[in-house]
This record gives structure tokens, C-alpha cells and sequence, in this order.
């Protein structure tokens, strides 16, 4: 499904900041991934690079989907194909309700017109799960949510769109152990023999209830291992002080 191979990465507001270093990575259909590494390893610079976010500019290799090259192709264009990403601190939208952006974007992205009422009850449905209150579908998005309603939102947005790839940069950040529990929930409802998750993190807690396939450490921009879930569970225990040394840039 999705295929880096020797992906180089410079930051657009310092070419000399060199973030990505031949980083290679595959994820077929129906796997879990687990990108973990210490901060400022370059985790989060994947993703956005993924879709193309100008702020990163690719000066080697390239990344393709589902066979297709996406290196160059515009964010909107790279979400219509099918993949999603978290934020980290997702954004807030005034005068923009909840409800409104769901349908709109929706339809943006799957070039369907669904009927209002199925889509409100999709929506609906999806909450329920997610235990939201249904009165966020007022609200202007993101305004005055709290951090945990922030981050059910973003999951709230996976299971509408229902994506191919997911891409989840630190949700579990900031969350206490229901909300976490919440998280893994919708992730778990989502993920099945067709699509794909990649999950961005420090913790090893979001990955309890989640079957995970591979587990990939990244250091100074590259992966220097990867593992199953044992390796997150020795990163939980032990640290990073392994993989520092030479692959370490102070």
C-alpha cells in the first residue's frame, strides 16, 4: 500500500536542517505500524511529508501509493486517494461547525453525494461509539473542546471518511487512560483486511488492544530497527540510550 524508499527531507526554512535521512519503510494492506523514536528523530516529519505538507521539501528518493508516485502530489489530491492524518494539536476551525465540516469534507474527499440523513446517522452512530456529546455537532470546530474531545474528534473524522491509510501523530498525547481506551476503540473499529494504520508514538499504552505487525524505532531521520511488539516494550522499559552513539546529533 504504501512505499518509501530512501527518502531524504530538508526543513523549507532551513535547507541546511537535514531531518529525513534515507529513510526506506513499507506498510501493505491490513498491517499495523508503529513509528517510535526520541524527540526530534524526525517521526512526526514522515507524516507530513507523506502528504506533502510545504514546510518539508523531499531532496531524495520518493514515496508511492498504492503504486503510484505521490512525492509531488498536492495534500488535497493525497487525501482524495486515501489517506488520513491526525494532529498532534489539532487545529480549531471558528465559524465552522463540527457538523458542517464533517458532511463537507467528506464529500470533497469521496466525490459522493450521500444522502444528508444517512450521513447524520453515520455520524451519529460513530459518537455513540466514541462517547461524544452530540452537541459538539453545534459547535464550532475544535472551539473550546477540551484536549481529550480534540482527539476523539480526529477519530471521529477516520471512521466518517474511512480512509485506506491512517496516519495517527501522537493522539494518545495528553490523554488519561479512558480516553486512551476510547482511542484504541475507534481505531479498532476502523482497521480491518483492506486498510492500514501507522501510529506515531512515545507510549506503549495505545498499542494495548491493537494487533500490531511491526514496530519501527527512528533515529536522526532514519529507522535504524524494527520488530514486533516486543521492541516497543523493550523502548517502554529501557530508553533510547541504544540506538544514540553515531546515529545521535547533539
Amino acid at each position: 500500500m504504501l512505499k518509501i524508499n530512501n527518502l531524504y527531507t530538508i526543513a523549507e526554512d532551513d535547507h541546511d536542517k537535514k531531518i529525513l535521512n534515507g529513510l526506506d519503510l513499507e506498510i501493505n494492506p491490513g498491517e499495523v505500524h508503529v513509528i517510535m523514536g526520541p524527540n526530534g528523530s524526525g517521526k512526526s516529519t514522515l507524516a507530513n511529508t507523506i502528504l506533502n505538507n510545504p514546510r518539508y521539501i523531499v531532496t531524495e528518493g520518493n514515496i508511492e501509493f498504492e503504486g503510484q508516485d505521490i512525492t509531488n502530489m498536492r495534500t488535497n489530491e493525497i487525501a482524495k486517494l486515501g489517506i488520513f492524518m491526525s494532529f498532534q494539536t489539532p487545529e480549531e476551525i471558528p465559524g465552522i461547525t463540527l457538523a458542517h465540516f464533517l458532511k463537507s469534507t467528506k464529500k470533497s474527499i469521496t466525490g459522493e453525494k450521500q444522502s444528508i440523513v444517512e450521513l447524520s446517522k453515520e455520524i451519529s452512530e460513530n459518537m455513540n461509539k466514541l462517547d461524544m456529546n452530540k452537541s459538539y455537532l453545534n459547535r464550532d470546530f475544535n472551539v473550546g473542546f477540551s484536549g481529550g474531545e480534540k482527539k476523539k474528534n480526529e477519530i471521529l473524522q477516520m471512521l466518517t471518511y474511512n480512509p485506506k491509510l491512517v496516519m495517527l501523530d501522537e493522539t494518545d498525547s495528553g490523554l488519561d487512560v479512558d480516553a486512551i481506551k476510547t482511542v484504541v476503540k475507534g481505531i479498532n473499529l476502523y482497521k480491518n483486511d483492506s486498510n492500514a494504520v501507522l501510529i506515531i508514538t512515545h507510549s506503549t499504552k495505545i498499542l494495548d488492544g491493537l494487533n500490531v505487525d511491526k514496530v519501527h524505532v527512528l533515529v536522526n531521520g532514519k529507522i535504524v530497527e524494527s520488530g514486533d511488539m516486543s521492541l516497543a516494550n523493550y523502548i517502554d522499559q529501557n530508553g533510547y540510550k541504544k540506538y544514540l552513539g553515531e546515529n545521535h546529533e547533539n
